[in-house]
């Protein structure tokens, strides 16, 4: 299954009562395994938690660290960026030069890279004193 495959089915289970504003998300593992995501919301957090967190949080869970490929969609009239918290997640499990695709359901998308989405990345390299 292609990740905009996997982004666009999973997006349909999100939980968006308050904002009605549906997400999802795929990210593909090193190994080749598909993880996918989608909004969730509750009353008292209405702005939810992410649909790339949720993919990487079940890629994580089933034991993997490390991500090639990312795609996020929304019916939205551009595509859509992802978070300042998920952009940070992205490029803890992801190098720099990994292709994020973001889209709208109407078929627009952008290629972009984690890099790109957060430039100056803080990572484990910064606190490396020795």
């Amino acid at each position: 299954m292609s990740l905009k495959d996997a982004a666009t089915a999973v997006r349909k289970n999100a939980h968006a009562p308050y904002s009605n504003f549906k997400v999802g998300a795929a990210v593909r593992a090193a190994s080749g395994a598909v993880y996918v995501g989608c909004n969730v919301e509750n009353v008292a957090y209405p702005e939810g938690t992410c649909a790339e967190a949720g993919a990487i949080a079940a890629m994580v869970a089933a034991g993997e660290t490390a991500l090639t490929e990312a795609f996020v969609i929304a019916d939205c009239p551009s595509p859509i960026p992802p978070c300042g918290g998920c952009r940070q997640k992205l490029a803890e499990f992801a190098a720099g030069d990994v292709v994020v695709t973001l889209a709208t359901t109407d078929g627009t998308e952008l290629e972009t890279t984690i890099a790109d989405l957060l430039p100056g990345a803080f990572g484990a390299a910064h606190m490396d004193r020795t």
